[in-house]
């Protein structure tokens, strides 16, 4: 594996602590019945997508990475790859709490339009990806 590959993938294994802390925070809302969580199901929907979404995008990304050093894609587009395949696990997490932050929002307010761009990214990337190896 290349090392820009490692490096990424080093990144992203980090980034898998932070998932574990957002999992023990809706654990923690859960039990001590937090307002704002259990009694508000838009909220409680939206940051649940936005956890999960993050666990599956890092995964896979880190499944995605090796494939990308098979490909005869110059530095220069495999670095704009990793970045389309890193971009959509925090991108769409953060579409998915940022628009609901406050306890009281019942609606999903503009930072939504995060999810569909991550969604945009991961389409970009994996196209990409897959043109690369065939």
């Amino acid at each position: 594996m290349s090392h820009a590959t490692l490096l990424t993938a080093g990144i992203l294994l980090i980034t898998v602590s932070t998932i574990v802390f957002g999992g023990l925070s809706l654990l923690m809302s859960i039990v001590k019945r937090i307002p704002g969580y259990l009694d508000n199901p838009v909220r409680r929907a939206l940051w649940t997508a936005g956890h999960a979404h993050a666990g599956v995008l890092v995964i896979f990304a880190l499944v995605a990475l090796p494939y990308l050093d098979e490909t005869g894609y110059g530095a220069g587009t495999q670095t704009l790859v990793r970045a389309l395949l890193v971009a959509p696990p925090i991108v769409m997490s953060l579409g998915f709490f940022l628009s609901v932050v406050r306890p009281s929002d019942t609606r999903p307010n503009k930072l939504i339009w995060l999810v569909p761009l991550g969604g945009a990214a991961l389409a970009a990337g994996t196209l990409t990806l897959g043109l690369g190896l065939v």
